[in-house]
């Protein structure tokens, strides 16, 4: 599952980062609210995580701008602002839920889980499709035009990145926190070497290559051919 996490305070955003990532979600992150709504309109979540209080545009003004945009996207509000009125008033802007800080992450994760029930409407996605390639996150199975393809954890991890965000670049620094965890550049080959595998088991054998470079950027993948 794909979460946004909203969040302004750096230590904040660490912390919710790295305990979603280690209980499976693949998480992006913005710092300001102009930043939070132009990724929770323009991309695909499962779940967003907003902080109530936002440079740029208040985490309240957010959500309502959402859902104008015609988005349901689960939401739950974090906020140091935890009485009565607040809540009210976040719930009322189109919050699903309202957890108030200092916070607990086993608390946060069971109204994450909640809100994701809840908004059972939008089901996450379980099959991720581009081109003829599928990837079933179910089964943990992939297939490019109908052939499986056998794919190491990790490689499976890096299809998965690439694949939610099919059609756009994806940096150097975008793979080493979202599938290796990494929050500095180790200066290793690590990203060069296993996106060298996955183009031979996802591209080699077929007429049109799925796994692109684009110079001096980063990868994309998309069925059409690299901007």
């Amino acid at each position: 599952m794909r979460v946004l996490v909203i969040e302004d305070d750096p230590e904040v955003s660490r912390y919710l980062v790295k305990g979603l990532r280690e209980s499976g979600y693949v998480v992006d992150t913005a710092m300001t609210g102009p930043e939070g709504l132009a990724l929770a309109t323009g991309e695909a979540y499962d779940a967003l995580i907003v902080d109530r209080m936002l440079p740029g545009l208040d985490g309240l003004a957010v959500i309502e701008a959402l859902r104008k945009s015609g988005k349901t996207t689960p939401v739950l509000i974090l906020s140091a602002l935890g009485d009565v009125d607040q809540r009210v008033r976040g719930l009322r802007a189109g919050g699903d839920d309202y957890l108030a800080k200092p916070f607990s992450f086993a608390e946060l994760l069971a109204r994450l889980e909640a809100v994701l029930r809840r908004g059972a409407a939008t089901a996450p996605q379980t099959v991720l499709k581009v081109g003829d390639l599928e990837m079933d996150l179910l089964s943990r199975t992939v297939r490019r035009g109908g052939a499986e393809i056998d794919l190491q954890p990790r490689e499976f991890r890096l299809l998965e990145y690439l694949m939610r965000h099919a059609g756009h670049v994806v940096t150097r620094t975008m793979l080493l926190e979202g599938v290796w965890d990494y929050h500095f550049d180790p200066q290793t080959n690590v990203i060069d070497v296993h996106i060298s595998r996955l183009r031979q088991k996802v591209d080699k054998g077929f007429p049109t290559p799925l796994i692109h470079t684009v110079r001096g950027a980063g990868y994309t993948l998309r069925a059409g051919p690299a901007p």
